[in-house]
């Protein structure tokens, strides 16, 4: 996780409302998902307006599987639980995973505990360091762009208050959308994390950073990928405009929390975001029985 350390955390407590929405219906899924076989990893809760109740960017940091699957029963989510994954150049994250030893031994871990298996991938080169068939082990991969090429190819970590990203934001932006238009057109992820997040420095412009033209771009890029766009709880990202904009085109979403343990599955952010725009089962994804794009060439 890219977040809590460096960051501004938010820590939002489930709210009664929200709470009284986290009703498990074990049941058939909701007709429109379009997930026919979504239920592989054990029953998933639904609102009563059929948006299923999963956060797929929990991290395990923080806490065991044991505690992490006993708050996604307090919390009535279930978690997609996801390590870093890339090269050794990743150093930033503990648990990195770089190999197919690694990788399966953390898919293994996560067998029969009701939570779906995932990884962050990290830079453009994380999928060489792994087989199709360790791949498969997965049910989903997601990505963000807040590892971004700096000078020389060097990679920046846009979080850090040192990272070199210069003092234009129009110039940051241009270069930021083209970013996104990369690692869509290039990686073969299933979900875009932390969508929209930029520089806490240009922060207080978001809303003219990212305007229009631009949001088509990346929108554009999304529904030709393929690719879901996550509604983060943590950063409380992206905004309405981005959203509106990206479901009138058809995009996909899920839901996400980018947290370590104990503040994974907490989704007011995004179950807020879905009353406003009036998101039904249909506009959501969820992993699939195929495993992730990743394992399919």
């Amino acid at each position: 996780m890219k977040t809590f350390d460096k960051l501004i955390i938010f820590k939002m407590a489930v709210t009664d409302t929200v709470k009284a929405k986290m009703k498990k219906r074990n049941g058939k899924t909701p007709r429109g998902l379009g997930m026919t076989a979504c239920e592989k990893r054990g029953p998933i809760p639904f609102t009563d307006g059929g948006l299923p109740l999963v956060d797929l960017h929990a991290h395990p940091e923080g806490g065991t599987i044991e505690a992490i699957v006993a708050l996604s029963q307090e919390h009535g989510v279930k978690f997609g639980m996801v390590e870093h994954a890339g090269t050794k150049e990743n150093v930033v994250y503990p648990g990195l995973l770089s190999c197919d030893a690694d990788l399966i031994k953390w898919t293994s871990s996560l067998e029969g505990k009701g939570v779906y298996k995932g990884v962050q991938a990290e830079w453009t080169d994380w999928s060489g360091c792994f087989s199709r068939e360790a791949l498969a082990t997965l049910d989903y991969v997601l990505m963000d762009t807040l590892t971004f090429p700096g000078p020389n190819g060097r990679r920046v970590l846009l979080w850090e208050k040192d990272a070199e990203i210069g003092e234009d934001p129009e110039r940051f932006m241009d270069r930021y959308v083209d970013w996104h238009i990369e690692i869509l057109t290039t990686q073969p992820i299933d979900i875009l994390a932390n969508v929209s997040w930029i520089p806490e420095k240009f922060g207080d412009a978001y809303e003219t950073l990212w305007s229009p033209a631009r949001l088509e771009k990346v929108i554009q890029a999304l529904l030709q990928a393929g690719v879901a766009m996550e509604i983060n709880s943590g950063f409380r990202l992206p905004r309405v405009s981005f959203l509106r904009a990206a479901k009138g085109a058809g995009v996909k979403f899920c839901f996400g929390s980018n947290a370590h343990y104990p503040n994974m599955g907490l989704l007011d952010y995004p179950l807020e975001m879905a009353r406003t725009l009036g998101l039904s089962a249909s506009d959501m994804w969820l992993p699939g029985a195929n495993g992730p794009r990743a394992c399919r060439g």
